[in-house]
């Protein structure tokens, strides 16, 4: 059986994983993120070991990492969640150090290549994947084929506004992102825990002003299931919000799947009514009957799958 090697750098933490040709990850290796000078050597020091202790030879490496990449030359650039990664060259010391082929890729859009090839996507033409979870991307499939756009950062619908007023998210006031993830369903909590504190009342999530800090889109969700209507209403307008930004992507791409990770895996079941609901009221009617809202399949490990599928992509192609 082949194998292969990903490697997942996140902004605090990086994983190196070993796995077979169905992206199962057979070894792994996790680790914090630092500066490029510390955290990328020891990234290929680590994929040298997995591939040494191996019982079949690497065929290629997959690098998932968060934008801006330029995927055509193997560089890093600057990701915001990456400060210091500037300019790396991943691609070509991967390369150097491992003796095999290597591609780097946004970690949305290898995370939609991981759902379409062994997850919630197989058997889709179409299909858009989004993460929602600390921030709000896609990756897209497209005629059966990824699809990365002019110079690989095609699927950043978190920075698309979708109203004038609302959670900061990607930069920018009411962006999708900021409605839709998890910082964003924590800050509009926060706002509306501090409007009910000044009113002398609390919340299920929050009882004092000292429990601001601790609040997340978790404890809200764990809230909201416990009936506390504050919470309800905040879950209840990120879904709505989630459906008017996936009204945009029915009307705009016509996908047959759009598949969603994270807090839509473990949230569904306050997030989906009012999201359906938008949905109805937004999408052309014959676009949306040909499309399913479903979540990603391939849970928490999906960044090592992600990553792992790359490399499969590299050397099957």
């Amino acid at each position: 059986m082949a194998r292969y090697i990903g490697f997942d750098i996140g902004g605090t933490k990086c994983a190196v994983s070993l796995g077979n040709e169905r992206a199962e990850v057979l070894d792994s290796v996790r680790f914090p993120t630092e500066a490029p000078e510390t955290t990328v050597p020891r990234l290929l020091e680590e994929a040298k070991r997995l591939a040494a202790a191996s019982d079949e030879p690497v065929r290629a490496a997959g690098i998932s990492c968060g934008s801006p990449l330029d995927p055509a030359r193997g560089v890093i650039q600057s990701p915001p969640n990456l400060p210091g990664w500037d300019g790396v060259e991943i691609v070509r010391m991967t390369k150097e150090r491992l003796g095999v082929p290597a591609v780097l890729c946004n970690d949305a859009n290898a995370c939609a290549l991981a759902e379409w090839k062994f997850g919630a996507g197989r058997g889709c033409r179409n299909m858009i994947f989004l993460t929602f979870g600390t921030g709000m991307g896609a990756g897209m499939i497209l005629d059966g084929k990824p699809y990365g756009g002019a110079n690989g950062n095609a699927g950043e619908v978190g920075h698309i506004r979708l109203d004038r007023f609302g959670p900061v998210g990607y930069g920018k006031q009411g962006s999708f992102e900021g409605f839709a993830s998890g910082g964003g369903i924590a800050m509009a909590a926060k706002t509306a825990a501090i409007e009910k504190l000044q009113r002398g009342q609390t919340v299920g999530y929050c009882r004092s002003y000292d429990e601001l800090g601790a609040v997340t889109a978790k404890s809200v969700a764990q809230a909201a299931r416990a009936g506390d209507g504050t919470a309800r209403a905040v879950y209840r307008q990120a879904g709505e919000m989630l459906g008017r930004g996936l009204s945009v992507l029915v009307d705009i791409l016509n996908p047959e799947r759009i598949v969603i990770g994270s807090i839509f895996q473990r949230c569904a079941d306050l997030l989906r009514e009012p999201m359906e609901r938008v949905m109805k009221e937004e999408c052309l009617p014959f676009s949306l009957a040909a499309c399913e809202v479903v979540p990603a399949q391939l849970g928490d490990d999906v960044g090592d799958r992600a990553a792992l599928a790359l490399a499969i992509s590299l050397d099957t192609d």
